[in-house]
């Protein structure tokens, strides 16, 4: 067997590659990581942290209005500043990627800060020194991308809203997906004035249609909604009171301080020499992987967003970690372990949540015939007092055959972590009856999951 510098060399220290390299290490591999820009990846820096700490300063203004119901008297009017939630962002941003380098060291794993690009099989330049590895995962992620428009390098992608430094008066925001239905709700949580612009006839595609369409409704309080649209360029505003214009395709232009595009993203593998080595590549630039993770060239794998299969953080960590047992452990059993992409629970963190696991009402129709729905459609005890035209949806769907649950899902305030112990119950396999046969905590809105009774007519 040939010498190899490493016997497992990372390209990206997200989620995945962190993970992967771990778990190969504390299995006794020689193992190092590169990375270029971030430690953490797209989830701690540019995504799921910073999102979910951005969503929270969205939601005060909805307390402070809702405290005057419950006797509290708010002496003046609150104010905001949004560069002192960055600078506190940044702070946490920056701890966490020192947990991250922490965490590589103490488990034996090499850190290289710089550029790894593949030169063969198994060797790499990494920043800008040779080395070599028996096997070599790609872990590098993805970005978002900005559209080829007239004028589109005058928009923000998403990735660019966390080093925003000041508030906008009116933003759009343009996407329809998960992402551009969060940064819509936080922008009108902190106080701007938002469009919503999407080229399709309806918000959140992939989700249960019933549960998207409920939450489309919410944003129109909240968002002036453009569906069925599309942006043809962009200008710079020659009127002072905003600083561009976005040129719609019925003509309609609208005056904003910024624009976001949200409407995807894509792989990062550009310039790591994967085509010169002939690794397969799909058409959105991710790599194509077989059920074991390897790419078309023996010896070089890919987990996590870059690979494009389920993007989301939990996924990759299963991903990495999986590889690297098949990889490298002694034993049998976790060496054939596999990733499900069954069950996968996910939530959106706009406002409301959607959470949801399982399958949605369409996709469970063309599975089970005897289909059952059971709905729960209220106003959370909070907003009794508060009279906020705030309401949750519930749904949960079973096969009538077996009584099995096969998809839950939830709009509302914590539905996130509600639909959490969902996804236990689905993974155990739960019937409806399992439900029924669980006392509710009273009173909650998650014990309107144990006391659905009776199934909504077609």
């Amino acid at each position: 067997m040939p010498h190899f510098d490493y016997d497992f060399f990372v390209i990206g220290a997200g989620s995945g590659g962190v993970r992967a390299s771990r778990t190969a290490a504390a299995l006794g591999a020689r193992t190092a990581i590169a990375e270029e820009r971030f430690f953490g990846g797209t989830c701690v820096n540019v995504g799921c942290i910073p999102k979910k700490l951005y969503t929270y300063a969205a939601q005060f203004p909805h307390q402070v209005r809702d405290a005057a119901a419950y006797g509290w008297q708010i002496a003046q009017p609150p104010t905001f500043d949004w560069r002192l939630l960055k600078q506190n962002k940044d702070k946490e941003i920056s701890r966490l990627n020192g947990i991250y380098k922490n965490i590589l060291n103490s488990s034996g794993v090499e850190i290289i800060e710089g550029r790894a690009i593949i030169t063969g099989p198994n060797q790499l330049d990494v920043a800008g020194r040779t080395v070599t590895a028996r096997y070599i995962l790609i872990a590098t992620g993805g970005r978002s991308r900005l559209p080829g428009i007239p004028g589109g390098e005058l928009a923000l992608n998403s990735d660019d809203f966390f080093e925003l430094t000041r508030q906008p008066g009116t933003v759009v925001v343009v996407g329809g997906g998960y992402i551009a239905t969060e940064l819509a709700g936080v922008f009108a949580g902190l106080g701007s004035k938002v469009h919503l612009v999407h080229r399709g006839d309806s918000l959140l595609r992939g989700f249960d249609r019933e549960l998207a369409d409920f939450v489309t409704d919410a944003l129109h309080s909240y968002a002036d909604l453009h569906l069925g649209t599309q942006v043809v360029s962009i200008e710079k505003s020659s009127d002072a009171s905003s600083e561009l214009v976005i040129c719609l395709d019925d003509g309609r232009r609208l005056p904003a301080d910024q624009i976001l595009f949200a409407t995807g993203r894509t792989a990062n593998t550009a310039g790591l020499g994967l085509e010169q080595l002939g690794v397969d590549l799909d058409d959105t630039g991710a790599v194509v992987v077989n059920e074991e993770f390897e790419s078309s060239v023996p010896g070089i794998f890919a987990v996590g967003d870059v690979i494009n299969r389920v993007t989301l953080t939990p996924v990759a960590l299963a991903e990495g970690q999986t590889l690297a047992r098949r990889l490298f452990s002694s034993d049998a059993e976790l060496r054939k372990s596999r990733v499900s992409y069954d069950l996968i629970p996910s939530a959106v963190f706009c406002d409301p949540q959607l959470a949801t696991v399982g399958l949605t009402e369409e996709q469970a129709r063309a599975t089970f015939p005897g289909l059952k729905v059971f709905k729960s459609r209220f106003r959370p005890l909070k907003h009794t007092l508060t009279g906020a035209a705030e309401f949750t949806l519930m749904k949960m769907l079973v096969d009538a055959a077996t009584d099995k649950v096969v998809g839950v899902h939830m709009a509302g305030a914590d539905a996130a972590e509600i639909i959490q112990g969902m996804a236990v119950a689905l993974q155990a396999g739960a019937t409806k009856a399992d439900f029924d046969n669980t006392l509710g905590i009273h009173p909650t809105a998650a014990e309107e999951f144990v006391t659905m009774r009776t199934p909504v007519a077609d």
